[in-house]
């Protein structure tokens, strides 16, 4: 289904695009700034140790996740209407709010067993993926068939 791009822009896609954004770039920053911003942001105390270490893996790991968060980005400012219409728009940005919305409600599972996080990472990166996935739910009901 092609969006049409003469009509207004999508609000929340576009909130939606510059939130995944913004946490790519603070994705970034904790492989330029190493431990303190992986303890800072939650990552846990190991992932804090193999930074200090040298370790490759939390680099890895993190520009992974980056990579995704940038293509959603991408995603959702196409659904808004600010970049060109990218392929297969519809199901990325249905992707990208069930992950959303998903790993805010798995994650509030996990406040009573932190996994080597703390219960405040829990509840705080859950309450944040919740608001992004609605905020992405919206916007994708409103381009949406």
């Amino acid at each position: 289904m092609a969006f049409n791009f003469d009509s207004a822009i999508n609000p929340y896609l576009l909130i939606g695009g510059i939130l995944t954004a913004i946490v790519a770039i603070l994705h970034l920053g904790c492989i330029r700034y190493g431990a303190p911003w992986y303890r800072f942001f939650g990552a846990g105390e190991k992932m804090a140790l193999l930074a200090e270490r040298g370790s490759i893996w939390p680099t890895l790991i993190t520009s992974l996740i980056v990579v995704a968060l940038s293509i959603w980005s991408l995603y959702a400012l196409s659904g808004a209407g600010v970049i060109a219409e990218l392929p297969l728009l519809l199901w990325v940005i249905s992707l990208t709010t069930a992950v959303y919305l998903l790993r805010g409600v798995g994650g509030l599972f996990l406040i009573s067993r932190p996994l080597g996080r703390t219960p405040v990472f829990w509840l705080w990166s859950s309450l944040i993926c919740l608001l992004f996935g609605t905020i992405h739910l919206v916007g994708l009901l409103q381009i949406g068939p």
